[in-house]
């Protein structure tokens, strides 16, 4: 019986996921058409890539002992048999993609997608959460490095985010980093039963990770570890300070951190991440990411080394909420049709409205005219266009401003366009008219 109630019940969205209604979703399509501009400005072309992938592509790039493809990574096997994975981050795909399609190189890409990770939901993070990113292919010039920090640096400040601050770090290569890994996993090892739960028994197989834990007892551990930075190759090091250089000619304040590095596998040399001081310690990173030299090889494709990042939507609203920015209103209507004479007349109107480049709206299910004038108001249109059974007979319209003022004008209909172009110019006082 409780089965059979439980079924009863109306769906949810399921654990660790979240719906997102207007007119919120209207400040997601902005956040994301201002990303696209920020790309697009220094070349960066969109990149759609499957949301199911091959098991061994995030096994081989991001790595078997990572947590994410440990313990969070969504695996399915489909009614062919294959072994797919829903994606857990964006970089892999898209060095996928250019594996695959082999496009000229430095090939630039930017994308918005959903990613998902069977991990406890918090703050601005979800099993199925959102992220913007770019990759760049093909180079290993450290100015590249540079442009990708800016990117990411600059969108945040773009949308009104001042509590941010970018730290530094460089992960070395595969000839300088072994070396680095043996003398942490030694400190780790001395320090085990001080680790936590979770890397007690896993600090052994990915010693880096212990480093990005955020828990209490392993950043205690960590702070007297050896310093990466130390056991750089000559080749590292003048990479990472032609990087700092670089931020330091752009005004891009940083802050080098000794901890941090990324939890995948493929990360080489820069490593960054964007915090937020107006969000909680333990989710006030709003996105990051670092050069991954090894990853296109790693997956089968030919050495190539490769630069990106990666920022959450949800975590990078979650600072804007903090900070008061970033407020996006969804656009008002141009004009709100008012029909009097059966329904028709808006239907025709409104259409040849927005053909004309102007939104508008009207009301439905024969309402009266008070009724529809209310809803003229709440959708806070500029102007009310009127239609009665003398207009309709007369090829008039009336046009009522909505602004509190009770002007009101009769014209004839084929006028309408052009008149409410000049009354939306008028308004919005920067004299544009939409669909000129």
């Amino acid at each position: 019986m409780e089965d059979d109630a439980a079924g009863k019940e109306a769906p949810r969205a399921p654990v660790g996921t979240h719906d997102v209604l207007w007119p919120e979703s209207s400040r997601w399509e902005q956040l994301v058409s201002s990303f696209a501009r920020s790309a697009g400005r220094a070349g960066y072309g969109l990149v759609v890539t499957p949301l199911i992938e091959e098991v061994r592509l995030f096994r081989r790039g991001i790595g078997e002992a990572s947590e994410v493809v440990g313990k969070e990574m969504y695996e399915l096997v489909d009614r062919g048999g294959r072994q797919l994975a829903l994606r857990p981050e964006g970089t892999a795909p898209v060095a996928r993609a250019f594996v695959q399609h082999r496009p000229a190189v430095p090939w630039k890409a930017w994308y918005a997608t959903p990613a998902f990770r069977y991990e406890r939901p918090q703050a601005g993070r979800y099993r199925q959460h959102h992220q913007l990113g770019v990759e760049a292919l093909g180079s290993p010039d450290p100015d590249l490095d540079v442009e990708v920090v800016s990117l990411a640096s600059d969108f945040c400040k773009e949308l009104g985010l001042q509590e941010i601050d970018l730290r530094l770090n460089s992960m070395g290569c595969l000839s300088c980093r072994p070396g680095y890994v043996i003398v942490l996993a030694a400190h780790l090892h001395d320090r085990r039963d001080r680790l936590c739960g979770a890397h007690r028994d896993r600090a052994e197989l990915n010693p880096l990770r212990v480093l990005d834990c955020k828990t209490p007892e392993c950043r205690a551990v960590s702070l007297d570890a050896p310093a990466l930075s130390e056991y750089l190759c000559d080749e590292c090091r003048e990479h990472a300070l032609r990087v700092r250089q670089g931020l330091e000619a752009l005004g891009i304040p940083y802050a080098m951190d000794r901890l941090l590095v990324r939890g995948f596998d493929y990360y080489t040399r820069t490593t960054f991440e964007l915090r937020s001081r107006a969000l909680e310690a333990a989710q006030d990173a709003v996105g990051g990411g670092g050069r991954y030299d090894g990853l296109v090889e790693a997956i089968g494709g030919p050495p190539t080394p490769a630069v990106g990042f990666g920022i959450g939507i949800e975590r990078v609203l979650l600072a804007c909420d903090a900070e008061g920015c970033f407020g996006v209103s969804p656009p008002v209507p141009h004009a709100f049709v008012v029909d009097l004479a059966g329904g028709g007349h808006a239907r025709d109107l409104t259409a040849e409205l927005r053909r004309a480049g102007l939104r508008s709206q009207r009301a439905f299910d024969g309402k009266s005219m008070r009724s529809q004038l209310r809803s003229a108001d709440r959708s806070g249109a500029i102007a009310a266009v009127i239609v009665g059974e003398r207009e309709a007979a007369e090829g008039t319209v009336s046009i009522r401003m909505l602004d509190g003022s009770g002007t009101q004008e009769e014209i004839r209909r084929a006028a309408l366009v052009g008149r409410l172009r000049e009354l939306v110019a008028r308004a919005s006082g920067d004299g544009s008219a939409p669909g000129a």
